[in-house]
């Protein structure tokens, strides 16, 4: 019998927070750093915390599959029932430069959807954490995504280019636009209300969002790709084309932004 996602969540929360100590002994220190063509940098605290997390959540569900940022994608995970999925520093440009917005996301995936997550930010001492059907949490206390309404004006997490009129047949969101380095981040920061939507139309890697995406549904928020269709894990290629986030009412007056104009 698989564990109940209640034991797994706890399982991802403590190998998140005994991550925070490797990192932090990196933090703000001289490490090796080189290029992923086309995908950014990565450091020696990337892959020291990759290798920690692999061997504790392998050791403790050996029948589970895995997928990382910073390892090989191994054979025949798509074909398991349960996956781990991995980005051992999200933000990878925020810990080399100094920055607090980076940290371990951890997620476990069941037949395609996302049933634990944690995402630990050591820097900042804030863990989130969500189980399926079990709600999300902040440091152990019950968070919820914004009920904002109206579109206009609404607190948006996106980068700049996310927003450029040539995305949106019906306009361009007319939003208070911010930006936060961790894509992980940013989903949990609409989880927890400080924002009230994030949008990325880029294609997104399974690690950056599959932590974050549970704990921004199971706070209350509207979480698809970038078309509206559900986000499934596990995949080949492990990417989704873009993620949007959002309370109900505003992903829907992002969808409609979002749709063609011969559909109007």
């Amino acid at each position: 019998m698989a564990p109940d996602p209640a034991d797994d969540l706890a399982l991802l929360i403590d190998v998140a927070k005994a991550a925070g100590p490797l990192a932090m002994a990196r933090f703000k220190s001289d490490v090796d750093i080189w290029e992923k063509p086309g995908e950014g940098p990565v450091s020696e605290a990337d892959l020291v915390i990759d290798d920690m997390v692999r061997q504790k959540l392998c050791a403790a569900r050996p029948g589970y599959g895995w997928i990382s940022e910073e390892s090989t994608d191994a054979a025949g995970r798509a074909d398991r029932e349960r996956v781990f999925i991995v980005d051992p520093i999200d933000g990878t440009r925020a810990f080399l430069a100094g920055e607090e917005g980076w940290g371990t996301a951890l997620a476990v995936a069941e037949q395609g959807r996302i049933v634990a997550a944690a995402m630990h930010l050591p820097a900042r001492g804030e863990t989130y954490a969500a189980a399926l059907g079990r709600g999300a949490s902040l440091n152990g206390a019950p968070i919820r995504s914004s009920t904002r309404t109206e579109l206009s004006g609404a607190r948006a997490l996106a980068a700049a280019a996310q927003l450029k009129p040539e995305l949106w047949p019906g306009g361009a969101p007319p939003v208070d636009r911010h930006y936060r380095p961790s894509l992980a981040w940013r989903i949990c920061l609409v989880a927890q209300g400080r924002f009230d939507l994030m949008v990325t139309l880029r294609p997104a890697y399974e690690w950056d969002i599959a932590a974050g995406s549970l704990i921004a549904a199971e706070a209350g928020a509207a979480v698809t790709d970038a078309d509206g269709a559900p986000l499934v894990f596990n995949r080949h290629p492990n990417r989704a084309t873009g993620v949007i986030v959002a309370p109900e009412p505003l992903h829907k007056a992002l969808m409609a932004l979002r749709a063609s104009a011969g559909s109007n």
